[in-house]
């Protein structure tokens, strides 16, 4: 995969392609996963499932499972009833949301297949799992749930019967109540009326996906100390320890959290799990360390699911391209329970429907709906994906409606350059951007042009592989962010993030933060960071994270927030050493601070060649023989920082694919992404992550979907039904950079972690159409298979 990016350009540690120093020990066998975790005595658990989506449990008979060797107990809903709580939902969307009870071990009845109904605990895991075949569970069956348009009607059959409805809530977004806008029904309806103007409406399918994280979950749980310890794969330590207390009312002090190293998450670890609370609950019971392990089927059967939503647009502009107004009616699947911030997802997306355009007048409703399947809940881009690849679909249709070429519907609704900042239709401040250079650098990398000639010779000689062309030109809210605006969204907690330094006698540096990496390179990128701006080597910073106990405070990672947040948190910090040493250091040199400039690790007296090393002051500090009167001997700092804005990325992704009109196969032909991600700290690490991304996205457009049969069965349970692209699915990706830094952080950074993925899925599909539009096709669902491209092709021939 290319990179066409500028050569680098730097005098310090930013702007500089390291290799992630974290890797060394990942590729030389020396990491330490959760799974591979062995305790002294340790024993192992293992999860019986319901394989029905929806049924009343009418017994459970555990007593042979019970008498099998190697097990020390088994337990069922009943018997954990009293103390296993509710799993938390911490986004109560709006005050009358309905929050069903989300027992970690069913109680009287099972809301998806999938649903834990018993655990065996045993001396190995072996043991384990072979008793879980000796538990005998009479099942009554009850009504599924499956389909999102239905579940939502008067007279559905009910996930939750005391709920009486489907309908979790109703959340709503008006610009006229906002005061950001103007009235979009009104605008609908003079576009109606107008010959001038032109409404498009059209439905959209997100499909469920499942986060295919290379490593599956795992706990182990050691309560035979004062302090309970648990090791878990999660993306969350801190937010989970808080949970844990909070549901299981444990005191918060006597639990620690470590999420030692984490084979990926993509949100699918952003969660408190049912395994976590059991394995807790059966070590405290035991007294002794237990462990879960799951196996990838559980993987795909149990842990949260993501997208899964339908999506009804409005959109009405004048002819001329002009976007006047945009109604969005949503849909989202829960499935059977609210997990951590399910039904926030969608909310988070409400604020991007309206992307990088100026659009008069807005409205979002949505509705989440409980089905009997999987929960869903935050995956790579939670809600901003659904969004952007809503409003880029629609730009896209309303171009071809009106004969326009896309790129010039989008240019001629987008905010200029000069118009940054700029308050849109949602409400969202965008501090910067520049949609023009990002455009205009894709469209030369792709030779747009020479593409639409070839496009068009295709079409005219009627070859059987025709040509698409797909844009996306994208933004983000990103760096969930100020504590403030997240509490008048009702989210149940803050968007803040904590760092500490410490300075060694020695000159060497340890970093602690708040934020749990999972593969991203938190620990180059932040020691990179330090090393600039206090002028220390990078190999003397050491980042210490992932430990409730070593890192005590914390938000975690997600969001694209561990660099706007996170990072910008650690410069705060490095600020404020360099503060506390300033008087030190001119006490060493005997001069005022007035006098010092701080660059490159030292302080210098101006005028002279007189100067001071940090790290020499670090010793100073540590000998205190000779300090000024009332300093304390300490060069340690601590920040908490709260932003003060969402980080908006953006970017313009193009894409080309040939379509078989015989077979309906999809190649991706050529791809070029052009990101604005603010100031770059580790190019090789932004390059990483826009790849990762891409692969995502795509697959999504392509590849992959979580399908259930009519009783509510998964079908795509492992790896050979749920389609993951390997290398030789995707094409050699052309990725280049424009930078605008952000004005809302000191170091002018914005995410990048989700941003391939929300631009490139509507690309992709984008281009899947135009390649087969003039063949009568109006649409295709996600993901674009060969058997689906190819079924429109017929039907579109039909309609022709």
């Amino acid at each position: 995969m290319t990179s066409v990016a500028e050569p680098e350009a730097h005098s310090g540690e930013i702007g500089r392609s390291r290799p992630r120093k974290e890797d060394a020990h990942l590729i030389t066998g020396r990491s330490r996963w959760t799974a591979n975790i062995t305790l002294p005595g340790m024993l192992h658990m293992a999860v019986l499932r319901s394989p029905l989506a929806h049924a009343r449990i009418t017994g459970i008979d555990v007593s042979e499972a019970r008498d099998m060797p190697g097990v020390v107990a088994v337990y069922t809903g009943a018997d954990l009833a009293e103390e296993q709580g509710s799993l938390p939902c911490a986004w109560p969307i709006t005050p009358d949301m309905l929050t069903p009870p989300a027992p970690s071990l069913a109680v009287g009845t099972v809301n998806f297949a999938g649903d834990a109904v018993a655990v065996v605990v045993a001396r190995s895991d072996y043991e384990a799992h072979d008793a879980l075949e000796a538990i005998d569970v009479d099942y009554e069956d009850l009504p599924v749930v499956l389909d999102l348009d239905e579940a939502a009607a008067d007279g559905a059959p009910l996930v939750h019967e005391d709920l009486g409805t489907n309908v979790c809530a109703t959340w709503t977004f008006d610009s006229v109540e906002a005061g950001t806008g103007d009235d979009v029904d009104q605008a609908i309806a003079e576009a109606e009326d107008s010959p001038d103007h032109i409404v498009v409406r059209r439905t959209l399918h997100q499909q469920r996906l499942i986060p295919a994280f290379m490593e599956p979950r795992a706990v182990v749980v050691d309560p035979t100390a004062e302090q309970i310890t648990m090791w878990s794969a999660t993306q969350i330590p801190h937010i989970l320890k808080l949970m844990l207390a909070m549901t299981l009312g444990l005191p918060e002090h006597k639990l620690r959290v470590i999420a030692p190293d984490v084979g990926g998450g993509f949100g699918g670890k952003l969660q408190v799990t049912p395994e976590e609370v059991l394995t807790l609950l059966a070590a405290r019971r035991l007294g002794k360390p237990v462990k879960y392990a799951e196996s990838r089927s559980e993987t795909m059967q149990a842990a949260h699911h993501g997208r899964a939503q339908v999506q009804r647009l409005t959109v009405a502009a004048r002819r001329d391209g002009t976007l006047t107004g945009l109604k969005v009616d949503l849909l989202a699947d829960m499935g059977g329970y609210l997990r951590l911030i399910s039904p926030g997802i969608p909310v988070l997306g409400a604020f991007m429907y309206s992307g990088i355009y100026k659009i008069p007048a807005y409205r979002f409703t949505c509705r989440p709906i409980f089905t009997t399947k999987v929960p869903t809940d935050a995956y790579r881009g939670a809600g901003r994906p659904e969004a952007t690849f809503a409003i880029e679909r629609m730009m896209s249709e309303l171009a071809f409606e009106l004969g326009m070429d896309p790129l010039e519907v989008r240019e001629k609704n987008w905010i200029a350059h000069e118009e940054f900042p700029h308050t849109t239709v949602a409400g969202l401040t965008y501090d910067t951007g520049n949609y023009e250079a990002a455009t205009g650098k894709a469209r030369g990398l792709f030779d747009y042009d020479a593409l639409r000639r070839e496009q068009a010779e295709r079409r005219e000689r009627g070859d059987a592989v025709q040509l698409g062309i797909g844009v996306s030109t994208f933004t983000e809210m990103c760096g969930l962010a100020p504590s403030r605006v997240l509490g008048s969204l009702d989210y149940g907690a803050g968007g803040w993030e904590h760092a500490s330094i410490r300075m060694l006698p020695t000159g060497k540096v340890e970093v602690v933060t708040g934020i749990s990496p999972h593969g991203q390179g938190h620990v180059t990128g932040f020691s990179q960071l330090v090393a600039d701006r206090l002028g220390v080597p990078f190999e003397d910073v050491e980042i210490i994270h992932g430990d409730t106990q070593s890192s005590p405070k914390g938000l975690d990672t997600y969001g694209s927030r561990s660099l706007t947040v996170g990072g910008v948190a650690v410069a705060h910090a490095v600020d404020k050493v360099i503060a506390k040493a300033r008087p030190i250091a001119a006490h060493m040199m005997e001069c005022s601070e007035d006098d010092l400039d701080f660059a490159d690790g030292g302080f210098r007296v101006r005028g002279t060649d007189k100067s001071v090393a940090v790290t020499d002051v670090a010793l100073a500090v540590f000998a205190a023989h000779d300090l000024p009167d009332g300093v304390e001997p300490n060069l340690d700092s601590q920040v908490t920082y709260d932003p003060e804005n969402f980080s908006y990325p953006h970017g313009t992704h193009l894409c080309a694919v040939e379509v078989d009109t015989d077979t309906g196969r999809v190649g991706l032909r050529s791809y070029v992404a052009v990101d604005d991600v603010g100031t770059v700290v580790n190019p090789m690490l932004v390059e990483g992550q826009v790849h990762g991304g891409l692969a995502q996205g795509i697959a999504q457009a392509l590849f992959e979907e979580a399908t259930y049969d009519e009783s509510g069965t998964l079908l795509s349970g492992s790896f050979a039904e749920y389609l993951l692209p390997s290398a030789a699915d995707l094409p050699s990706f052309t990725t280049d950079r424009t930078e605008t830094p952000a004005t809302s952080n000191i170091l002018g950074v914005k995410g990048v972690g989700e941003a391939g993925t929300i631009a490139s899925t509507p690309a992709v599909v984008n281009a899947v159409l135009d390649a087969v539009r003039h063949l009568g096709v109006k649409d295709i669902d996600m993901p674009c298979t060969p058997m689906r491209v190819w079924k429109a092709i017929q039907e579109g021939a039909g309609a022709r």
